[in-house]
């Protein structure tokens, strides 16, 4: 099959080769409003010929702000790429500094949110933004232009105009600037083609087990190139897309839609799994031995039958009593797979959802990689635990080993191929400092390449610190082995230039809860617990079953608690749940150096 180059002549592909009619589906006011292939091409050819009217040119950037997914945002999305012009999406969490660099920085003509709240957050800072011309909501709203008007304005522009201008755009032209969501400093606007995202969505089609005819349920922020990719790659499979309401709606979403595929990021199904475990606890007797033994024999599961027969044999009474259940009561009955991305999985997550008959597969990528490396497959003997899978087709990944590290086969990840962005927007400074001379982009992750093609991703390279004693401590490692307890939420690990690593911890506050009661301990506020010398003790103790792991260096000596998980509205993580460290070390600056004093 000949496949698309450009990514706005995916709608046309689905046209020609599967045209649905639920291409594109958006809850309004409680019911599912759906959007054929045809309509959609329809609507994004009015866009265009409004934006031509507009005095869109070529090249020009167009701002794409949306609160939550939805099929206004896809229409645009190709409306805008189709003439030429260029899609800046941006996180409607973002602050306001943020708005205000990125929509200079681009050099934005126009500005579509979602609503009226970010109509008037874009309205406060507009007299900053001299190149910004206008601002259009999806939602009608009092005083905002609505997008709606753009169908009228588009009858002035005829479209041989449009397909001009399709045909002057080449594969290898920039298609849109996404700009890093910032935990390191200023924003830097990541240059990606046509060519790199429709690379990447071709290459991911043999990874995942779907075709056309399947739904998809789409939640992770359209803003982030791992969703972009996924809705062109469900467009060229004639996958129907269901957009989530919001994020609070996701498990209703999940029953009602009942979708073959999804992505989703780690810290998502370690909620899952709390909510699981959570519920569990309430039963009693024989249902809960049968429970808490389907979970036992779930957490040891490795792929292609290695437990041998008798374990496989009862997995699959496991799977029939046990979570055929949890996959109907959470609408996961027809799965075939949930891809994981944007941070990393712990292993005991995926041996739970895969060996309760719910397939995740972990994968790998960055912005700057469009974005997938790598990911895990239950085909071909893919899919190893621990690890992000093999690399993609087309894409080449090799280790700059390190010798200096205590394991001689680490180093940081280097890739190459089509995926790899155009460069950073008006940075050729720092593009210099990432791809080098033969085209290998520097990831700034450490990994090892393990068993028959796996990479395994280790740390971050400019997440690892020195300890005063000047040993190196990878603490990302560490708190995904420290999440595997039930009692831990979250954690962050400190001591950089310090004499020992510590750690800051967020307990599991419901099971906390479930603990206290049956320790006999009196539960009154998270706020209080966290004071609680037995339930500190207890933390300690559970940190401290995984601390045995690590060399005597690495371990944490120290903890506090923390009454309140990091979030993304405190600022205290990125918007694909990656921590903030040095938003979170400022903030807590207190209660570090009072974990040091002595």
């Amino acid at each position: 099959m000949q496949y698309p180059t450009r990514l706005f002549e995916a709608p046309y592909f689905q046209l020609q080769n599967f045209p649905k009619t639920d291409a594109l589906n958006t809850k309004v006011n409680g019911k599912w409003v759906s959007l054929s292939t045809a309509e959609i091409i329809e609507k994004i050819n009015l866009v265009s010929r409004a934006l031509l009217q507009l005095g869109i040119k070529p090249g020009d950037k167009i701002a794409l702000i949306s609160t939550n997914n939805r099929s206004e945002f896809v229409v645009m999305d190709f409306g805008i790429l189709q003439i030429g012009a260029i899609d800046v999406p941006m996180y409607p969490t973002a602050p306001e500094s943020d708005y205000i660099f990125i929509l200079n920085d681009a050099e934005v003509k126009l500005c579509f949110v979602s609503d009226e709240v970010l109509y008037q957050k874009v309205q406060k800072i507009r007299p900053q933004c001299p190149t910004l011309r206008d601002v259009y909501t999806f939602d009608k709203g009092q005083g905002a232009k609505n997008w709606e008007e753009l169908f009228a304005m588009a009858q002035s522009v005829n479209i041989s105009e449009v397909d001009r201008l399709k045909n002057e755009v080449k594969e290898g032209n920039l298609a849109t600037l996404i700009y890093t969501s910032g935990t390191t400093g200023t924003p830097k606007g990541v240059m990606l083609s046509h060519k790199n995202i429709m690379s990447n969505s071709i290459a991911s089609i043999s990874r995942l087990p779907i075709e056309n005819g399947c739904k998809a349920l789409s939640f992770l922020p359209l803003c982030h190139v791992y969703e972009r990719m996924v809705i062109y790659f469900y467009f060229i499979t004639g996958i129907s897309v269901y957009f989530a309401e919001n994020m609070d709606t996701i498990g209703d979403d999940l029953k009602e839609v009942k979708p073959d595929v999804f992505t989703a990021v780690p810290r998502l199904l370690e909620k899952v799994y709390d909510k699981i475990i959570t519920k569990a606890s309430e039963l009693k007797g024989f249902k809960k031995t049968l429970f808490d033994w389907a979970v036992g024999l779930a957490l040891k599961y490795e792929p292609y039958g290695v437990n041998g027969f008798w374990y496989e044999f009862k997995l699959s009474i496991a799977r029939a009593l046990i979570f055929k259940k949890i996959k109907q009561g959470a609408g996961l009955v027809n799965v075939r797979a949930i891809a994981s991305g944007a941070a990393a999985l712990q292993p005991r997550l995926a041996r739970f959802f895969n060996g309760g008959n719910i397939p995740v597969v972990e994968g790998y990528g960055l912005t700057e990689t469009s974005p997938v490396v790598a990911v895990n497959e239950e085909a071909n003997r893919g899919m190893m635990f621990g690890t992000v899978g093999r690399a993609i087709s087309g894409v080449k990944v090799k280790i700059d080993k390190d010798p200096e590290r205590e394991d001689k086969e680490e180093g940081e990840i280097l890739v190459r191929g089509d995926l790899i962005m155009l460069g950073y927007y008006k940075r050729p400074d720092a593009t210099a400092e990432v791809i080098d001379k033969d085209g290998w982009f520097h990831t700034g992750d450490i990994g090892k390449i393990v068993g028959d093609g796996f990479l395994k991703i280790t740390d971050r390279k400019k997440e690892i610190f020195k300890t005063a004693g000047g040993k190196y401590v990878a603490p990302q490692q560490m708190e995904n082995k420290f999440k595997e307890s039930p009692f831990v939420d979250q954690v962050i690990v400190i001591g950089e230039y310090r004499k020992h690593p510590a750690a800051l911890v967020v307990p599991a506050f419901d099971k906390l809860k479930q603990w206290s009661s049956e320790a006999g301990i009196k539960y009154t506020t998270d706020q209080d617990a966290v004071k609680n010398e037995q339930v500190k003790n207890k933390i300690w103790e559970e940190i401290n079953k995984f601390n045995a792991l690590f060399g005597h260096w690495e371990q944490v000596k120290k903890i506090e608690l923390l009454p309140k998980p990091f979030s993304i509205e405190a600022g205290e993580m990125t918007p694909t749940m990656k921590l903030k460290r040095k938003v979170i070390h400022e903030r807590y600056k207190n209660l570090i150096e009072k974990i040091y004093e002595n």
